[in-house]
């Protein structure tokens, strides 16, 4: 990316892209089975603000190039409506209308936009052919509108349908003030917030997000709903995409990763019932690559222990939970942030306690989330690497 006077470009908002899935993971992917000649407009709130935006579209996963009619972002307003006056038209290298071929992104050119921090923004996506949507993120926990036709001039669309997962977004990026950096939350569907309230922003990387606004450094989101460690049931494992959703990020200081519970919680289950549990050998090398990795390009890693899981609760299962917690506190990582002792019940420890539990006992809530993030240490998530 080409830097100019007074530029200093910073990702504030992600989503990890993911593939489609078929029958071997039972949960409808909320998508249309093809879009064309429709407009998509997408919610996202973003962690610093700036004067200048832009936006990068993904074709990641994509069976033939993806047609952009024309695309815009605006302030958003409330529901599908966009604030009057805010509305900006997108041209990628000049052009308003382009093909994203497969396997690629591209970046829109930079427009003028003034943008508060964690404030809301509207990507509006007209396909002016058909498409198969395939480049998605599911658990977007924010409503995307769909309409029939080019709405992308309108305050407000009269939605056909709408779904909760979001396509085709992969990253904002705001002219930041000099000096930002990034912290990049990586992991499955307790980071991604799944059970957190839809299109409220309160997932666990959003109020770590309010926290770090004032520190010059915005937060994003790597999570994947179903994602693992080792190997692939939804999303691609997090082996396979550290480089793209962490170490690729402009100005990444620091990457906190809470990933293993569906390694070791899917084997036998619906998601996974011909899989046999890793052993505790093989979690444990795979984070010491994360480690390795991040400590090759001067990335600060923190580690997550593995919080209860009540859903996949079995004595063998729960063993192989505490001893990946037992490495993960022994010091390897450069800091260790101990979500299971956090969110453990004192009285049942294999259980989370009420205030944590959304009521499926196995994520979060709103209030668990907020906890999450008031718990953290700033300092140990901005501190240099020695």
């Amino acid at each position: 990316m080409s830097k100019h006077a007074g530029e200093d470009w910073i990702a504030s908002w992600y989503a990890s892209p993911e593939p489609i899935w078929g029958d071997e993971f039972p949960f409808s992917t909320n998508l249309p089975e093809k879009l064309n000649n429709q407009t998509i407009r997408q919610v996202a709130r973003i962690s610093l603000g700036g004067q200048r935006v832009r936006v990068e579209l993904s074709n990641e996963y994509g069976k033939r190039p993806l047609v952009i009619g024309e695309a815009a972002i605006a302030l958003t307003g409330t529901g599908s409506k966009i604030a009057q006056g805010s509305n900006r038209k997108l041209a990628f290298s000049g052009k308003r209308s382009i093909a994203i071929p497969i396997g690629a992104t591209i970046l829109s050119d930079p427009v003028e936009l003034d943008i508060d921090p964690l404030s809301s923004v509207s990507i509006s996506v007209f396909l002016s052919e058909e498409t198969e949507p395939t480049t998605f993120h599911w658990d977007a926990r924010q409503t995307t509108y769909i309409a029939n036709g080019n709405h992308i001039s309108d305050i407000d669309i009269d939605a056909d349908t709408t779904t909760v997962a979001s396509m085709y977004l992969k990253r904002i990026f705001v002219d930041a003030p000099m000096n930002a950096g990034t912290v990049v939350a990586i992991g499955d569907s307790l980071t991604d917030g799944a059970s957190a309230t839809v299109d409220a922003n309160t997932r666990w990387p959003n109020f770590l997000a309010n926290r770090l606004v004032p520190q010059n450094v915005s937060v994003l989101n790597a999570g994947i709903s179903g994602g693992r460690l080792l190997s692939n049931v939804k999303g691609i494992n997090v082996l396979a995409r550290f480089d793209r959703d962490v170490l690729n990020q402009p100005n990444v200081k620091t990457v906190i990763v809470i990933i293993g519970s569906n390694d070791i919680g899917m084997p036998g289950m619906a998601f996974a019932p011909t899989e046999s549990l890793p052993a505790a050998d093989a979690l444990i090398a795979g984070y010491r690559q994360l480690i390795a990795r991040a400590h090759a390009r001067n990335v600060r890693i923190i580690g997550g222990t593995l919080p209860p899981f009540q859903m996949y609760y079995t004595e063998v299962k729960e063993k192989l939970r505490q001893q990946v917690n037992e490495w993960i506190r022994s010091g390897e990582f450069d800091a260790v942030f101990d979500l299971d002792a956090l969110s453990r019940d004192p009285d049942h420890p294999s259980r989370f306690l009420p205030v944590f539990d959304s009521g499926d006992h196995l994520h979060p809530g709103d209030a668990g989330n907020k906890r999450i993030a008031e718990a953290m240490d700033l300092d140990m998530l901005l501190a240099d690497r020695k």
